[in-house]
């Protein structure tokens, strides 16, 4: 079933990195390990990843500095998998552009329906051309791009998709959870304010003055405001 799906697994502790392949060798999955981030960031065009397993605490590079640098040529899907709990550290992960996040210890069988639930996101995202044009703005899913004003902007694929699905949904509001459900998808165990993160992000970029907005709705979340 998942015959040519590779994942490249990231983490400085052998033992983990042996048993997650173990795990996901048994359902099919190819797998390649890895034991710090700059030897998996130059490997990565030659083993070509479906998907990465992500540790933060690596050698040399760590997970952050490994999904900035992925980011910047690949929207492929990245789980993050740490030790840490906290809220920050989680967030930071997902503003970085990750898909998700395991905390460790973890069971296999949440990981397994992770990693399948991840792939069945970006799979089902990119099995169609979608283009969202507006006014000064276009927005197309195919490629991961944006055209703002004329000039292409690069921006995380967590950002653009949810720039797409607010645009696509003009004038209409939606509730924190609503939108973590949308995009980041319905099995997705994070924090609301992932999704303040990421507006507050995309704000920023998209700074000129224009005949819509993304605009806050006090108390209820947030919509893509077209005249």
């Amino acid at each position: 079933m998942n015959k040519n799906t590779k994942i490249m697994i990231v983490d400085d502790d052998e033992n983990i990195a042996e048993l997650i392949s173990l795990y996901l060798n048994k359902e099919g999955y190819e797998t390649k390990e890895f034991y710090n981030g700059a030897e998996a960031l130059k490997e990565f065009s030659n083993f070509t990843p479906d998907l990465i397993i992500l540790d933060i605490m690596l050698p040399e590079m760590d997970g952050y500095e490994v999904c900035t640098d992925i980011r910047k040529k690949s929207s492929i899907p990245i789980i993050m998998l740490t030790a840490k709990g906290e809220t920050f550290d989680k967030v930071l992960g997902l503003e970085l552009g990750a898909d998700d996040y395991i905390v460790k210890p973890f069971e296999s069988k949440e990981l397994l329906a992770r990693v399948k639930a991840v792939l069945r996101r970006y799979k089902s995202k990119n099995t169609s051309s979608k283009q969202l044009v507006i006014p000064n703005l276009t927005v197309d899913m195919s490629d991961y791009s944006i055209i703002y004003h004329g000039e292409r902007i690069e921006i995380p694929p967590k950002e653009l998709e949810l720039l797409y699905f607010l645009a696509s949904n003009s004038n209409q509001v939606f509730t924190r959870e609503q939108i973590l459900d949308n995009v980041w998808g319905y099995d997705f165990i994070g924090e609301t304010r992932t999704v303040d993160v990421h507006i507050k992000r995309l704000r920023k970029k998209l700074d000129k003055r224009d005949s819509w907005e993304i605009k806050t709705v006090w108390s209820v979340g947030y919509k893509f405001k077209l005249d």
